[in-house]
């Protein structure tokens, strides 16, 4: 009888560590299927490219949020002779979780060759 007990709990506690590995496994795929950074900063100035018709020359700032990520992407809006006077707009970009751009919107724009009088942005 007490072989019979043994074999039980021996299954029981097969079956639980499997549970736990599989629940393991799920839970490390899931955060795996989140993009890395690098993969979001190249999806985000590919879809505002898309969608704005204009090179992102550059990312001047990037954080996730609760929501997903938030951007500020530098891009060339007007070229012009010399380059200095080219303008340049930066356009804060806001992305889901999985890196999809939902929103956008030009914050300023400025002259390529003019340093920046708002203190350091």
């Amino acid at each position: 009888m007490s072989n019979t007990k043994n074999t039980s709990d021996s299954q029981e506690s097969q079956q639980s560590s499997q549970k736990s590995h599989t629940s393991q496994k799920s839970q490390t795929s899931q955060r795996s299927s989140r993009p890395k950074p690098m993969e979001v900063l190249r999806e985000a100035r590919a879809q505002l490219a898309e969608l704005t018709g204009m090179t992102a020359e550059s990312v001047s700032s990037f954080e996730q949020t609760e929501e997903g990520w938030a951007l500020e992407v530098e891009v060339l809006e007007l070229e012009r002779v010399p380059d200095t006077m080219s303008l340049m707009a930066s356009y804060q970009v806001e992305l889901d979780e999985e890196g999809q751009l939902t929103g956008y919107r030009r914050v300023r724009r400025y002259e390529r060759g003019r340093s920046d009088a708002r203190g350091g942005r």
